[in-house]
């Protein structure tokens, strides 16, 4: 039993990433033809153009992306739960959705920042996983570039947006229920 609920979690969550890489790669206008860019958009395609047909996106927002990225984790719960003998009503399963997309997105955005600063160290010339990754977080780390610049060549944004990621976590941990951490 814990096996099959470590591998349906691990799966689900695995491709929810995917799917929270394909928003936030739009959103960022990063590099269509970068083959990390290629691999997200191939792996999400088949579920995502049927999708677009019927849900148009909302300003530069893929709302067929996001939907799956519910769907996702909706499915994930419906599994578990199944497995596991238990039943949880719908609207509860997409709350519980729209925190995990939420959470999930925050976790990719420490490992890309984690990622990306221990590859800084040994990147010589150009790479495109570093490519990719400079433009889904530079937007985010330019405003804290901003108010606290690079000091001696060292860039502190970085570990100012994980200590903020962190803090925001553990904040909002208080006033999430226990059944909606991911």
């Amino acid at each position: 039993m814990n096996a099959m609920t470590f591998l349906i979690s691990t799966l689900f969550d695995l491709y929810l990433m995917v799917v929270i890489l394909r928003i936030w790669l739009q959103l960022a206008k990063a590099d269509f033809y970068n083959p990390f860019s290629q691999f997200v958009v191939k792996a999400t395609q088949p579920i995502v153009a049927p999708l677009r047909r019927v849900i148009p996106s909302i300003g530069a927002l893929d709302t067929a992306s996001l939907l799956l990225a519910i769907a996702v984790v909706m499915l994930k719960v419906a599994l578990l739960s199944v497995i596991a003998g238990a039943s949880m009503d719908p609207v509860t399963m997409f709350i519980y959705a729209l925190v995990s997309v939420v959470k999930q997105a925050g976790v990719l955005l420490f490992w890309m920042l984690l990622i990306r600063a221990i590859l800084s160290w040994f990147q010589q010339g150009y790479n495109p996983i570093i490519q990719v990754f400079s433009q889904l977080t530079d937007p985010i780390l330019s405003p804290i570039r901003r108010i606290i610049p690079p000091i001696g060549g060292l860039d502190l944004s970085v570990m100012v947006l994980i200590i903020g990621l962190n803090f925001i976590n553990i904040l909002l941990a208080q006033y999430i229920p226990f059944w909606a951490v991911v």
